[in-house]
């Protein structure tokens, strides 16, 4: 089994930065991808950042300039740095991860989320 967790979330005011981890355990043999999504109130889940396959970032129109997401390979571990954050970022993130476990099947996990709240 592979379990991620995610830390980092809170309040903060509008303008402020907050910065999310999320790190992957358990049998894993590799990871193909480690993305970011997000779920605001009353609205779906939508993706917000993640790697190409050439290893280059990527993001949601809304968060460009703001956010940068990074990664330990090393130590399967993913970060989203938020920056200028505002209210309609108020939302659950979550990540998610895919790779191949030991056992060579392959893995789609997620984590339990992290609540950020922008608000004065």
């Amino acid at each position: 089994q592979v379990q991620l967790v995610e830390s980092g979330g809170g309040l903060v005011q509008p303008g402020g930065s907050l910065r999310l981890s999320c790190a992957a355990s358990g049998s894993i043999f590799s990871i193909y991808a480690m993305d970011w999504y997000r779920q605001a109130p009353g609205k779906q889940r939508e993706w917000v950042a993640g790697f190409t396959g050439d290893g280059l970032t990527n993001y949601v129109d809304s968060v460009k300039g703001r956010f940068t997401i990074s990664r330990d390979i090393a130590k399967n571990t993913v970060y989203l740095q938020m920056n200028s954050l505002k209210p309609e970022d108020t939302a659950v993130y979550y990540c998610y991860a895919q790779g191949e476990e030991i056992t060579r099947n392959v893995f789609n996990a997620w984590g339990q989320g992290t609540l950020v709240t922008v608000s004065s």
